[in-house]
């Protein structure tokens, strides 16, 4: 069944909305953008999500040891590398992880490959971040690829109108939204709640 994690928390209410509505996984932004959270407040936040619901931790080509620092005191349950992190980097860390892809072409989905991670997450292009862009990408790049569904997250323009024919399109692994639950920029409760309704109606159709 296809899973939701909720990324760019901020705010302790948006938390509880999340874990409250019955998301899968929670995500935090230490990477430059407009959601980035101080590790020490991501560490509060944290412990507000219940054992069972994955913390993720998003950076963006950041240097070693501050992955280690950040994985141990919020702490995360996965890593999610939004840069140009390299296989032999994530490799060498070790820590379980998400690699992230901006999808243009089916050739950014054929590199996944090269990456041995616990999942793929293929996004669209971002504009001033990486990722975040709130536009949806060809979704049957992944199926031209020959991608496992099992270990594909997907991003990028999901909302609640659309997250229903993106679990019955891609099957995938899980879907992973942040700009699609906002109302003017800031988390909406209402929306984190419909997104994940809608997710759940789907897969359990």
């Amino acid at each position: 069944m296809t899973k939701v994690k909720i990324c760019g928390l901020m705010e302790a209410e948006h938390v509880q909305a999340a874990v409250g509505a019955g998301a899968d996984a929670v995500g935090f932004v230490f990477a430059p953008s407009r959601r980035r959270v101080d590790p020490a407040w991501a560490s509060e936040l944290a412990k507000l999500v219940p054992e069972g619901v994955l913390k993720v931790g998003v950076f963006v080509n950041a240097p070693e040891e501050e992955i280690f620092t950040v994985h141990r005191n919020v702490p995360l349950d996965l890593i999610q590398y939004h840069g140009d992190e390299s296989p032999e980097t994530i490799r060498r860390i070790g820590l379980p992880a998400i690699k992230a892809f901006s999808v243009r072409t089916e050739e950014d989905v054929k590199r996944a490959s090269d990456y041995d991670v616990d999942y793929w997450l293929f996004d669209a292009p971002g504009t001033d971040y990486r990722g975040g862009s709130g536009r949806v990408f060809d979704w049957t790049l992944l199926e031209k690829a020959g991608i496992p569904r099992e270990r594909t997250i997907i991003a990028g323009g999901l909302h609640p109108g659309n997250a229903a024919d993106a679990v019955a399109q891609v099957r995938p692994f899980a879907l992973d939204v942040s700009s699609g639950v906002e109302t003017e920029s800031r988390k909406d409760p209402a929306l984190i709640r419909s997104f994940i309704a809608q997710v759940r109606e789907r897969r359990e159709a």
